[in-house]
């Protein structure tokens, strides 16, 4: 279980982005067909890897409670995330952009990224894999040059959705 302490310096770190989120919401109502398009980005982003680094990230008072906290997250079967993330994440992003960056998580290039996000070590760079000719070719269309700068912007308010959705976890029984 997350920490009273830890818990309140992370929410209110959450608490400064809420304004964020609620100021970028590209899509205000979106229909079940958006809500489905932004279920198949999370899961395409294996948001539930996002979901534990976001709890390993929080404050804990020692570690036997991090643990317990990280095995009450590892029993949150991966659909669950994507499906209490899909709505939040259909408001912020436009339904193309939602297409757009589906497909680029699919790609093999997305998958490298992913990989780095998920399984690399901090770096002060943000060393990013290196695209292929005809990956640099997709990286370069128009679509998707508009779609992830949309995206990029409504990263922190992806972010502050999983916050959310941990803290929930953490609290539950």
């Amino acid at each position: 279980m997350l920490a009273a302490s830890g818990l309140m310096a992370v929410s209110t770190l959450a608490m400064a982005a809420a304004p964020v989120v609620a100021a970028s919401a590209a899509n205000p109502a979106p229909n079940a067909a958006q809500v489905k398009a932004a279920h198949d980005l999370m899961a395409a982003m294996q948001t539930e890897k996002m979901a534990r680094s976001v709890g390993g990230g929080s404050k804990f008072p020692n570690e036997q409670q991090r643990q317990e906290f990280m095995a009450k997250l590892d029993k949150v079967p991966a659909e669950q995330v994507y499906t209490r993330l899909s709505a939040p994440v259909a408001k912020l992003l436009t339904p193309e952009t939602v297409l757009e960056m589906t497909r680029f998580y699919q790609s093999s290039y997305g998958q490298k990224v992913l990989q780095m996000d998920y399984n690399s070590r901090p770096s002060m760079y943000g060393a990013m894999p290196k695209p292929t000719p005809e990956e640099k070719k997709a990286l370069a269309k128009p679509a998707y040059v508009k779609a992830d700068q949309e995206f990029q912007a409504a990263r922190s308010a992806i972010r502050h959705e999983v916050f959310v959705l941990v803290t929930e976890v953490a609290k539950s029984k």
